[in-house]
């Protein structure tokens, strides 16, 4: 026998059509612990539909036939016939090599101007409003116009960077940035730096306000120049925003090759291939939606070990 929703001490219904009121059937219902469910019903629907469908249905595509340009190969299952050519896949394991060196450089040099950044703003000193208002700017450009900017700026006959160079004597000779394997990626590199180190600086600044004052007081009291601040003080106390700000740029640098396809189109050669830019020539250029299915899943599990083995060297989650 099913137990009623009636709470003890409500009045019973006087009529069948009271009985099944929607709104008393709800009105109980809230006073239940199957309420909590109801209200994280039409969330948990939204998820699947947006986020866990298309996520099981990119990595059940890893393991079919999918050559939009081959019919004749069907839509059947492959199984593992991806991930065995990926193994033998020399592009793949050159676009690996350029991921690592892309994201960790970046990273790196990003984190290092948003500190920068972020500690000159954090002062109270005239201008510094409008300074983080133009140190901002190149984060609202959208990735396209950043890259197509900087391909003119450095553009080997007209661009005005090899003009400043010229002047100054650092270059004898106009150079093609990204057309040398020697220099693309780190040019490539720089760009990307200059877009997004604003991420760092307003993540950090933001942490910046949440330390205590008196930290830094007690600090100059016992004579701790700048750097020891800086090392015993700032950077602890913003350990869990940096670990928040470098995860999320990892995850968008390697999932995000836009950049890199206007700039270089992963050459030349493959000097500056990703694992992503690949994975969207497979898609888009070759057609093979198997393939580059494959590839986006190996990227997910580089990620997911990623955010772990950060985490749990960075201790965040002890804190």
């Amino acid at each position: 026998m099913s137990r009623s929703l009636n709470m003890p001490g409500s009045r019973p219904p006087r009529t069948i059509w009271e009985a099944i009121s929607p709104f008393r059937l709800i009105g109980e219902l809230s006073e239940t612990r199957y309420w909590m469910y109801l209200l994280l019903l039409p969330s948990a629907l939204l998820i699947t539909a947006v986020v866990l469908y298309p996520t099981v249905y990119g990595m059940q595509m890893s393991f079919r036939e999918m050559r939009l340009n081959r019919p004749d190969l069907g839509n059947d299952w492959v199984l593992f016939k991806h991930y065995v050519r990926m193994i033998n896949d020399p592009i793949f394991w050159v676009s690996l090599r350029n991921t690592a060196v892309w994201v960790t450089s970046s990273i790196v040099l990003e984190f290092l101007i948003g500190l920068i950044a972020a500690l000159a703003l954090n002062r109270d000193l005239p201008g510094t409003k409008l300074l983080a208002v133009l140190i901002l700017l190149p984060y609202f450009l959208p990735n396209v116009v950043a890259g197509h900017m900087w391909a003119l700026m450095l553009d080997p006959r007209m661009g005005v960077i090899n003009d400043l160079l010229l002047k100054v004597g650092l270059l004898t000779e106009y150079k093609a940035w990204f057309a040398d394997p020697t220099t693309a990626m780190a040019a490539a590199i720089i760009v990307e730096a200059w877009h997004s180190f604003p991420f760092f600086t307003l993540l950090i600044m933001a942490g910046l306000k949440g330390i205590p004052t008196d930290l830094y007081k007690a600090a100059n009291i016992d004579g701790a120049g700048a750097f020891a601040q800086l090392r015993l003080i700032t950077l602890p106390m913003l350990k869990t925003i940096i670990a928040a700000a470098v995860i999320l740029r990892v995850i968008g640098l390697v999932n995000s090759p836009d950049l890199l396809l206007i700039l270089t189109s992963g050459g030349p050669g493959r000097s500056t291939q990703v694992l992503s830019l690949y994975a969207f020539q497979m898609a888009y250029k070759d057609f093979n939606f198997g393939y580059a299915g494959a590839l986006s899943v190996v990227m997910f599990v580089f990620l997911m070990l990623f955010a772990w083995a950060y985490v749990r060297l960075s201790k965040v989650n002890q804190e």
